[in-house]
């Protein structure tokens, strides 16, 4: 068996564009860029970043496109996919890998009705729907104490 699936969490570059293919079913394009965080050879703090290109088809790429916004953070699950096609102007093949979208979720929203990463890293606690804070028990969890 093989397989190929790609799991990216990562934030839109641009704002999907949205079109419709000779059959009349929706195609989107959009940017993702995502980063990474490690330490270099001498311990210092590295950051890398990775852009990817993203396709959606169908219903998926209609609802991207129309809740989605450039910088705004989305899960995207898929397969990779590589076209090629010769450019007559000078002669040369080129070739372009995109992830085509099998599923995806919406990324927490910076507060707007998501607990943001902000929240969570400064110790407060996100609000109830009645308004007060919601309140975690101070004692560990222990695995072997819950019942499944």
């Amino acid at each position: 068996m093989y397989l190929n699936k790609v799991l990216l969490y990562g934030n839109l570059t641009r704002d999907p564009e949205l079109k419709a293919l000779p059959s009349g079913s929706q195609v989107a394009n959009f940017g993702l860029a995502t980063n990474r965080t490690y330490k270099d050879k001498n311990g210092a703090k590295q950051e890398a970043t990775e852009f990817h290109n993203i396709v959606a088809f169908g219903r998926t790429a209609e609802v991207i496109a129309q809740y989605c916004k450039k910088g705004r953070p989305i899960f995207v699950e898929g397969r990779l996919q590589t076209r090629s096609w010769d450019d007559k102007e000078n002669g040369k093949k080129n070739y372009r890998t995109e992830i085509i979208v099998d599923t995806f979720q919406f990324g927490a929203d910076g507060g707007k009705g998501g607990t943001s990463s902000a929240n969570s890293a400064a110790g407060e606690q996100p609000a109830s729907s009645d308004g007060e804070a919601i309140k975690y028990p101070d004692e560990e969890i222990n695995p072997e104490d819950i019942p499944f």
